[in-house]
């Protein structure tokens, strides 16, 4: 009768353990059949995209001359086209600015590295050139034949052109002077281009903004020039914008 019971108790502890076996297993092949949870697939390459999206510059700004443009004597953090750059987005501006500047570069020079600039599609050119071609004495008229070149093929491009003008000391004589000024207006009227009729207004003459050279400005200015054009290149800015 005892050996009934045990057998009894055996099976009937024998069964309730099936039981929770199969519970367990069904459990369990529940949970894998189950369909899982909707993950959201790259969600941090999405956001990265977006991020580099908007970091984007809505437009490029193309600074293109010689030493006055490169920054020379200063770090080129300090430049004209650095500063300029910052300018604008501290205006809201969501703009790149290339320095396009080589010191020492007459028109001449700057002609032949022309078809290589282009290749950067700029939306904006600020071309700042001829100072050298002055103090090395070049013909007015080689000078102001380079210029006319140098602005036409970038309107050609497509681009906003803003001429910056310069001005010189009359150690050429009057008329060369006179001249060398009057190219800037001149060009800039035939190609419809926006002219900034010097663009060291405000820094020339000042000691206290001048390299000893008294021909580059001191990184503060370089400020003061930068407070000086911003206008003409949100000008250039809004033009380009029209246009897009």
């Amino acid at each position: 009768m005892l050996r009934s019971r045990s057998i009894f108790i055996s099976r009937t502890v024998g069964t309730i353990g099936t039981i929770i076996l199969l519970i367990f297993l069904t459990a369990c092949a529940d949970t894998e059949l189950a369909p899982p949870e909707p993950v959201a697939e790259n969600v941090e390459e999405t956001e990265l995209e977006l991020e580099a999206e908007a970091a984007e510059p809505e437009l490029t700004i193309l600074a293109f001359g010689d030493s006055l443009t490169e920054g020379f004597g200063v770090d080129p953090a300090e430049s004209y086209p650095a500063q300029l750059e910052q300018r604008l987005l501290s205006a809201g501006y969501n703009i790149e600015v290339i320095n396009g500047g080589i010191s020492g570069e007459t028109t001449t020079a700057a002609l032949t590295r022309l078809d290589w600039m282009l290749n950067t599609n700029p939306d904006i050119v600020i071309v700042e050139t001829g100072g050298n071609d002055a103090l090395r004495g070049v013909d007015i008229d080689l000078t102001r034949q380079n210029l006319d070149e140098i602005v036409r093929r970038f309107s050609e491009n497509g681009a906003v052109v803003i001429v910056g003008g310069l001005q010189i000391v009359q150690n050429l004589g009057e008329e060369y002077t006179a001249a060398f000024a009057g190219m800037y207006p001149t060009i800039a009227r035939r190609y419809e281009a926006i002219l900034i009729p010097f663009m060291l207004e405000g820094v020339a003459a000042d000691p206290e903004l001048n390299q000893p050279d008294f021909i580059h400005p001191t990184a503060e200015g370089y400020t003061v020039m930068v407070e000086h054009i911003f206008p003409f290149v949100v000008e250039g800015v809004e033009e380009a914008q029209r246009r897009q």
